[in-house]
Protein backbone atom coordinates (compact mmCIF):
# COMPACT_ATOMS: atom_id res chain seq x y z
CA UNK A 1 0.00 0.00 0.00
CA UNK A 2 1.29 3.47 -0.87
CA UNK A 3 0.17 6.74 0.59
CA UNK A 4 1.63 9.58 -1.41
CA UNK A 5 0.84 13.09 -0.34
CA UNK A 6 0.58 15.70 -3.11
CA UNK A 7 3.29 18.24 -3.77
CA UNK A 8 2.72 21.06 -1.33
CA UNK A 9 1.97 24.62 -2.28
CA UNK A 10 4.69 27.23 -2.51
CA UNK A 11 5.17 29.34 0.60
CA UNK A 12 6.08 33.00 0.53
CA UNK A 13 9.08 33.95 2.71
CA UNK A 14 11.05 37.00 3.70
CA UNK A 15 14.52 35.88 2.71
CA UNK A 16 17.52 36.13 5.03
CA UNK A 17 19.45 37.23 1.92
CA UNK A 18 18.06 40.73 1.68
CA UNK A 19 18.92 41.16 -2.00
CA UNK A 20 16.52 38.45 -3.23
CA UNK A 21 12.80 37.76 -3.19
CA UNK A 22 12.21 34.11 -2.46
CA UNK A 23 9.63 31.40 -1.97
CA UNK A 24 9.80 28.00 -0.28
CA UNK A 25 8.98 24.79 -2.10
CA UNK A 26 7.68 22.03 0.19
CA UNK A 27 7.17 18.37 -0.60
CA UNK A 28 6.52 15.29 1.52
CA UNK A 29 5.30 11.72 1.33
CA UNK A 30 4.69 8.64 3.45
CA UNK A 31 4.96 5.16 1.93
CA UNK A 32 4.03 2.23 4.21
CA UNK A 33 4.84 -1.28 3.05
CA UNK A 34 1.84 -2.85 4.76
CA UNK A 35 -1.47 -2.01 6.36
CA UNK A 36 -1.11 -1.51 9.30
CA UNK A 37 2.28 -0.07 8.38
CA UNK A 38 5.43 -1.65 9.74
CA UNK A 39 8.26 -0.53 7.52
CA UNK A 40 7.61 2.99 6.25
CA UNK A 41 9.36 5.58 4.12
CA UNK A 42 9.14 9.15 5.41
CA UNK A 43 10.34 11.97 3.17
CA UNK A 44 10.15 15.76 3.44
CA UNK A 45 11.78 18.57 1.49
CA UNK A 46 11.70 22.31 2.13
CA UNK A 47 13.77 24.45 -0.22
CA UNK A 48 13.94 28.21 -0.44
CA UNK A 49 14.60 29.48 -3.95
CA UNK A 50 14.87 32.83 -5.75
CA UNK A 51 11.88 34.43 -7.47
CA UNK A 52 13.05 38.03 -7.81
CA UNK A 53 15.70 40.63 -7.06
CA UNK A 54 17.98 39.35 -9.83
CA UNK A 55 17.89 38.83 -13.58
CA UNK A 56 16.19 35.69 -14.90
CA UNK A 57 19.53 34.04 -15.88
CA UNK A 58 20.94 34.68 -12.40
CA UNK A 59 17.79 33.30 -10.75
CA UNK A 60 17.95 30.20 -12.94
CA UNK A 61 21.65 29.65 -12.21
CA UNK A 62 21.11 29.91 -8.44
CA UNK A 63 18.00 27.74 -8.41
CA UNK A 64 19.61 25.07 -10.58
CA UNK A 65 22.57 24.90 -8.21
CA UNK A 66 20.26 24.57 -5.21
CA UNK A 67 18.28 21.76 -6.87
CA UNK A 68 21.37 19.92 -8.07
CA UNK A 69 22.99 19.91 -4.66
CA UNK A 70 19.79 19.28 -2.69
CA UNK A 71 18.87 16.23 -4.77
CA UNK A 72 22.46 15.13 -5.51
CA UNK A 73 22.17 15.47 -9.27
CA UNK A 74 24.87 15.59 -11.88
CA UNK A 75 25.30 18.96 -13.52
CA UNK A 76 22.62 19.65 -16.12
CA UNK A 77 20.08 17.12 -14.86
CA UNK A 78 17.92 19.46 -12.77
CA UNK A 79 14.53 20.39 -14.27
CA UNK A 80 11.86 22.52 -12.64
CA UNK A 81 11.33 22.25 -8.89
CA UNK A 82 8.31 20.02 -9.37
CA UNK A 83 9.95 17.82 -12.02
CA UNK A 84 13.08 17.34 -9.96
CA UNK A 85 11.17 16.60 -6.75
CA UNK A 86 8.90 14.09 -8.49
CA UNK A 87 11.86 12.31 -10.05
CA UNK A 88 13.68 12.19 -6.71
CA UNK A 89 10.68 10.87 -4.77
CA UNK A 90 9.92 8.22 -7.42
CA UNK A 91 13.52 6.98 -7.34
CA UNK A 92 13.44 6.99 -3.55
CA UNK A 93 10.21 4.95 -3.47
CA UNK A 94 11.59 2.40 -5.93
CA UNK A 95 14.81 2.06 -3.97
CA UNK A 96 12.92 1.68 -0.69
CA UNK A 97 10.51 -0.93 -2.01
CA UNK A 98 13.24 -2.94 -3.72
CA UNK A 99 15.35 -2.89 -0.58
CA UNK A 100 12.60 -3.79 1.86
CA UNK A 101 9.85 -5.82 0.20
CA UNK A 102 11.55 -9.16 0.76
CA UNK A 103 12.95 -8.48 4.21
CA UNK A 104 11.83 -10.82 6.96
CA UNK A 105 13.84 -9.45 9.86
CA UNK A 106 14.32 -6.16 11.69
CA UNK A 107 12.82 -2.71 11.07
CA UNK A 108 13.11 -1.42 7.53
CA UNK A 109 11.81 2.12 7.88
CA UNK A 110 13.64 4.90 6.09
CA UNK A 111 13.63 8.65 6.55
CA UNK A 112 14.85 11.43 4.25
CA UNK A 113 14.73 15.11 5.22
CA UNK A 114 16.07 17.85 2.96
CA UNK A 115 16.05 21.50 4.07
CA UNK A 116 17.55 24.49 2.31
CA UNK A 117 17.44 28.20 3.06
CA UNK A 118 19.33 31.44 2.64
CA UNK A 119 21.05 32.30 5.91
CA UNK A 120 22.37 35.81 5.31
CA UNK A 121 24.51 37.98 3.11
CA UNK A 122 27.91 39.62 3.29
CA UNK A 123 29.06 42.18 0.73
CA UNK A 124 28.28 40.72 -2.71
CA UNK A 125 27.67 37.18 -1.41
CA UNK A 126 24.64 35.30 -0.13
CA UNK A 127 24.97 32.17 2.01
CA UNK A 128 22.72 29.17 1.48
CA UNK A 129 22.53 26.26 3.93
CA UNK A 130 21.48 22.73 2.93
CA UNK A 131 20.76 20.20 5.67
CA UNK A 132 20.19 16.55 4.81
CA UNK A 133 19.15 13.82 7.24
CA UNK A 134 19.08 10.18 6.15
CA UNK A 135 18.10 7.10 8.12
CA UNK A 136 18.39 3.65 6.58
CA UNK A 137 18.05 1.52 9.72
CA UNK A 138 20.61 0.80 12.40
CA UNK A 139 21.48 2.73 15.53
CA UNK A 140 21.19 6.22 14.07
CA UNK A 141 20.77 8.29 10.97
CA UNK A 142 23.29 10.65 9.42
CA UNK A 143 22.91 14.42 9.19
CA UNK A 144 25.07 16.47 6.85
CA UNK A 145 25.31 20.21 6.38
CA UNK A 146 26.46 21.85 3.15
CA UNK A 147 27.10 25.52 2.51
CA UNK A 148 26.76 27.30 -0.82
CA UNK A 149 27.97 30.88 -1.25
CA UNK A 150 26.41 32.68 -4.21
CA UNK A 151 27.62 35.79 -5.93
CA UNK A 152 24.32 37.66 -5.98
CA UNK A 153 25.13 39.55 -9.20
CA UNK A 154 26.31 36.62 -11.33
CA UNK A 155 24.70 33.65 -9.58
CA UNK A 156 28.04 31.85 -9.60
CA UNK A 157 29.14 29.78 -6.62
CA UNK A 158 32.08 31.12 -4.64
CA UNK A 159 34.93 28.61 -4.23
CA UNK A 160 38.07 28.68 -2.12
CA UNK A 161 40.13 29.20 -5.28
CA UNK A 162 38.05 32.30 -6.04
CA UNK A 163 38.69 33.66 -2.55
CA UNK A 164 42.29 32.72 -1.76
CA UNK A 165 45.69 32.93 -3.37
CA UNK A 166 47.42 29.83 -4.69
CA UNK A 167 49.02 27.76 -1.91
CA UNK A 168 46.56 28.93 0.75
CA UNK A 169 45.62 25.50 2.14
CA UNK A 170 48.44 24.72 4.63
CA UNK A 171 48.34 28.12 6.34
CA UNK A 172 44.54 28.18 6.60
CA UNK A 173 44.53 24.56 7.81
CA UNK A 174 46.72 25.67 10.72
CA UNK A 175 44.21 28.41 11.57
CA UNK A 176 41.30 25.96 11.47
CA UNK A 177 43.11 23.40 13.60
CA UNK A 178 43.80 26.11 16.15
CA UNK A 179 40.12 27.14 16.05
CA UNK A 180 38.90 23.57 16.64
CA UNK A 181 41.42 22.99 19.44
CA UNK A 182 40.38 26.15 21.28
CA UNK A 183 36.68 25.36 20.85
CA UNK A 184 36.99 21.84 22.28
CA UNK A 185 39.22 22.97 25.15
CA UNK A 186 36.52 25.41 26.19
CA UNK A 187 33.40 23.30 25.58
CA UNK A 188 34.39 19.61 25.69
CA UNK A 189 38.07 19.05 26.54
CA UNK A 190 37.47 15.33 27.10
CA UNK A 191 36.59 14.94 23.42
CA UNK A 192 39.58 16.79 21.95
CA UNK A 193 41.65 13.61 21.72
CA UNK A 194 39.00 12.15 19.38
CA UNK A 195 39.53 14.90 16.80
CA UNK A 196 41.79 13.99 13.91
CA UNK A 197 43.42 17.43 13.70
CA UNK A 198 45.41 16.75 10.49
CA UNK A 199 42.03 16.20 8.76
CA UNK A 200 40.85 19.70 9.75
CA UNK A 201 41.75 21.40 6.49
CA UNK A 202 39.90 23.68 4.04
CA UNK A 203 37.30 21.37 2.48
CA UNK A 204 35.27 23.72 0.29
CA UNK A 205 32.29 23.62 2.65
CA UNK A 206 32.25 27.17 3.99
CA UNK A 207 30.15 30.27 4.58
CA UNK A 208 31.18 33.93 4.76
CA UNK A 209 30.14 36.69 7.15
CA UNK A 210 31.23 39.93 8.75
CA UNK A 211 33.50 38.09 11.16
CA UNK A 212 35.28 35.94 8.61
CA UNK A 213 34.91 32.51 7.02
CA UNK A 214 33.53 29.40 8.74
CA UNK A 215 34.11 25.84 7.52
CA UNK A 216 31.83 22.88 8.27
CA UNK A 217 32.96 19.28 8.71
CA UNK A 218 30.49 16.39 8.46
CA UNK A 219 30.18 13.45 10.89
CA UNK A 220 33.16 11.10 10.42
CA UNK A 221 35.08 13.70 8.39
CA UNK A 222 37.44 14.69 11.23
CA UNK A 223 36.47 12.23 13.94
CA UNK A 224 33.95 9.61 15.11
CA UNK A 225 30.19 10.03 14.80
CA UNK A 226 29.94 11.09 18.46
CA UNK A 227 31.59 14.41 17.60
CA UNK A 228 28.75 15.30 15.25
CA UNK A 229 29.10 18.23 12.88
CA UNK A 230 32.12 20.41 13.64
CA UNK A 231 32.75 24.00 12.56
CA UNK A 232 35.98 25.96 12.50
CA UNK A 233 36.54 29.55 11.50
CA UNK A 234 39.09 32.25 10.84
CA UNK A 235 38.67 36.02 10.92
CA UNK A 236 39.17 38.23 7.89
CA UNK A 237 42.21 39.70 9.65
CA UNK A 238 43.73 36.23 10.02
CA UNK A 239 42.90 35.41 6.39
CA UNK A 240 44.08 38.72 4.95
CA UNK A 241 47.57 37.49 3.89
CA UNK A 242 45.98 34.69 1.83
CA UNK A 243 43.09 36.55 0.18
CA UNK A 244 43.13 37.49 -3.47
CA UNK A 245 43.43 41.22 -3.87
Amino acid sequence: MKKILPLAALVLLASACTHFRTQVFEDDLVVPLADPPTDTLFYTASLEYVTGGATIPVQEKINTTILSQAFDLEEGLAGTLEETAVRYRENLIDEFLNENENRDFGPGSWEDRIDGSFTGNYKNWCNYLLTYYSYRGGAHGIQTVSNIVFDRKSGETLTEKDLFQEGYAPAIAALLQESVTESFRKEAPELLELVDLPSVIPNGNFSVGGGGVEWTFQPYEVGPYALGIITAGATWEQLKPYLKK
